[in-house]
């Protein structure tokens, strides 16, 4: 069955991951998150050192260790969250990013764009403080 719309496994990661961790008191490490989503431990390992290097967690070692939010959970967009692993969320001329078209109009009607945008959007609406 075909998707319109389809998360890539980091991002899916990434999102999931920092509720999970704005929901923590304190510190959460990869084993319990691991636990909880069903992600591959080395998976979740990667996404959450691009998360840290993005600058959106702080990661600490130790027995006691794991990763915190850097600032308040309503500061976090998912938005943030995604562009983080994704990069930026552009639009293009074209869905199928041909240069040149040999129709005078978009047979799609300009729709791939409409649904780019509100995705987009609907990112920034959402904080990690909705989901605690």
């Amino acid at each position: 069955m075909s998707k319109i719309f389809s998360l890539s496994e980091a991002s899916s990661i990434a999102i999931h991951s920092m509720v999970l961790i704005a929901r923590a008191d304190h510190g959460i490490n990869i084993v319990k998150i691991a636990e909880f989503t069903g992600f591959s431990k080395n998976h979740i390992a990667k996404v959450l050192q691009r998360l840290v290097k993005s600058d959106l967690l702080k990661s600490m070692r130790g027995p006691s260790g794991g990763f915190s939010l850097k600032r308040d959970p309503k500061e976090y967009s998912l938005l943030d969250v995604y562009q983080a692993i994704e990069g930026p969320i552009g639009e293009a001329d074209c869905p199928l990013a041909y240069e040149v078209c040999n129709y005078d109009r978009c047979i799609m009607g300009n729709m791939i764009n409409k649904m780019t945008a509100e995705f987009k959007k609907f990112l920034q609406e959402q904080t990690l403080e909705k989901y605690l």
